[in-house]
């Protein structure tokens, strides 16, 4: 959990650098996009950062409760299938952090794509949903510490919602801004040119069905693997199948 709490504070130290540079380099439109796709993020990291504190504090209690004369080591060792659970979706958390920063580099620069930082940014709260549940698998119902986590996990889907809004609008500002002038076509060079957008369009629609259906059958398997190989219930796979398919639903 230390080296997933490092990558997320490396990567928000990234964030901030990135920010100071484009203020001293950039104006005018792209400024303002580069600060809110960066503030955005950064305000992510600062989520996903206390998400993990508040896991930690539960996986504590956790142990401390169900030790029973044994030591810390011990019962991790006794309870391997929910440690091997937590490990993996920390890994998958932190790793989500570098990703992010990456593609918020490339963006910023004007080399990456707005739809990467929402798809970075709905993975990260996916893995931390796995990490929430894979934390309160053996939590007290009544714990308040599992409240804290569970109000750091809203926190996380909130701050993710904030990144897809900065790149929707970012994109939108850097398309008016280079939006085509068609003011001096002629009929019918606008009429073919419109012909060949309907096409393209009708491709994309297309294109577009065929991989959310791929997306839908990816996710649900991927839930399933998790949940059978960490011990999940049945309610803990559908809520995290859930949350993801509200996170998706947002960026349509």
């Amino acid at each position: 959990m230390m080296s997933t709490m490092n990558a997320v504070e490396e990567a928000a130290k990234r964030i901030e650098d990135l920010l100071l540079a484009s203020r001293k380099s950039d104006t005018g439109v792209k400024l303002e996009v580069n600060e809110r796709i960066l503030d955005s993020c950064n305000g992510l990291m600062l989520a996903v950062k206390l998400l993990i504190e508040r896991s930690k504090e539960l996986q504590t209690e956790i142990a401390a409760h169900g030790r029973a004369g044994a030591s810390t080591k011990e019962f991790y060792k006794r309870n391997h299938r929910w440690t091997e659970g937590l490990i993996s979706a920390a890994k998958a958390v932190g790793f989500g952090a570098k990703v992010l920063v990456d593609v918020a580099d490339k963006t910023v620069a004007g080399e990456g794509k707005f739809e990467e930082l929402i798809v970075c940014s709905q993975e990260i709260a996916a893995s931390t949903a796995q990490l929430v549940i894979a934390s309160k698998v053996k939590a007290a119902k009544d714990s308040e510490t599992l409240g804290q986590l569970s109000r750091a996990s809203r926190g996380v889907t909130e701050a993710t919602g904030n990144v897809v809004a900065s790149a929707k609008t970012g994109a939108k500002l850097i398309e008016d801004k280079d939006i085509m002038d068609f003011s001096k076509l002629s009929l019918h060079m606008a009429k073919g040119k419109e012909m060949a957008s309907q096409v393209k369009v009708l491709e994309l629609e297309s294109a577009l069905t065929k991989e959310r259906k791929t997306l839908a059958g990816l996710r649900k398997q991927h839930y399933q693997l998790a949940g059978a190989s960490e011990g999940w219930d049945d309610e803990d796979i559908q809520g995290a199948q859930d949350r993801v398919v509200m996170l998706e639903a947002g960026d349509q």
